[in-house]
């Protein structure tokens, strides 16, 4: 078992979206812990936010376990370009994709070029997400209302909509959700109402998507050391960032990847409208 840091942490504030490489410490993705079997062998992924956090620790799993990936990211290129030679050294494929997922036109492109590129689309990992914090609800603007929606599920829908018609039987969704899908910090109010819609929008799309073959399942991460958060909140919050846990610290992206793997394969074909909690702890309701 690796021994994880710990807070305190030292004082730190990126501008969003956050840089991995100035996060002290630096996050732990797998790189050198993560050993593949052939669980995905010879399948075509969809990640999007893949460039680091979460998504750079999928996207290194998959590769190991035999998979090729798109990479779909905002514009953080420098950690886009480290994530895609990490599923290169695996052996795999790489193919990244730099462009805003609250546009429906550039989700649609992000499945025409997997298809194109890598061959078809087995799994989609809708990861990607925005978030910020605010004390007041006066402070909410309705602009920044309507971007997280539009990143954390109006792109959810846009790109599961495009996805689907490619998918075979044995397929799979999986979308990351959170712990503030059931438990809300009221600091987070427009982010965890909508992974609250995305806890929803994965159950009922297993249902509806069941008649196809195709599996939808969700992720409920609690605290993670990721550039999300020194790039979103207060640096006293950084600081003693997921002390609130029984763990008494924050998840590392590396920890994740193993329900994103379990969810992926095609051993897992009874498991649909799930949601894996990976909380350090924490229940979830």
């Amino acid at each position: 078992m690796i021994d994880y840091p710990k807070p305190p942490f030292p004082k730190q504030k990126q501008p969003m979206p956050g840089f991995t490489r100035k996060m002290d410490p630096v996050p732990d993705h797998g790189e050198q812990s993560y050993k593949g079997s052939g669980r995905l062998a010879g399948k075509k992924a969809i990640i999007t936010g893949g460039d680091s956090g979460i998504g750079r620790a999928v996207a290194i799993a998959f590769a190991r376990e035999g998979a090729d990936v798109l990479i779909s990211y905002l514009s953080e290129h420098e950690d886009a370009e480290e994530s895609k030679r990490l599923v290169e050294d695996a052996g795999r494929k790489a193919v990244l994709l730099a462009g805003d997922i609250k546009h429906a036109a550039h989700c649609r492109a992000i499945v025409d070029k997997a298809v194109s590129e890598l061959g078809g689309v087995d799994i989609l990992v809708n990861n990607a997400a925005h978030q910020a914090s605010f004390k007041e609800l006066e402070d909410i603007s309705e602009e920044e209302w309507d971007l997280t929606f539009k990143v954390n599920i109006h792109a959810m829908f846009y790109l599961t909509k495009a996805a689907v018609p490619h998918m075979k039987r044995g397929s799979a969704i999986i979308n990351t959700a959170s712990i503030n899908s059931d438990m809300p910090n009221p600091t987070l109010l427009a982010y965890a109402t909508t992974k609250g819609a995305i806890q929803n929008f994965t159950a009922g799309l297993a249902q509806l998507l069941a008649p196809k073959g195709i599996r939808a399942n969700a992720v409920a991460p609690g605290p993670i050391w990721t550039p999300l958060i020194p790039s979103t909140m207060p640096e006293e919050a950084v600081i003693n960032f997921g002390k609130q846990v029984p763990m008494k610290r924050p998840g590392q992206p590396a920890e994740l990847a193993s329900a994103y793997v379990m969810l992926a394969e095609p051993i897992s074909s009874y498991v649909s409208g799930a949601t894996i909690a990976v909380t350090g702890g924490r229940p979830i309701l």
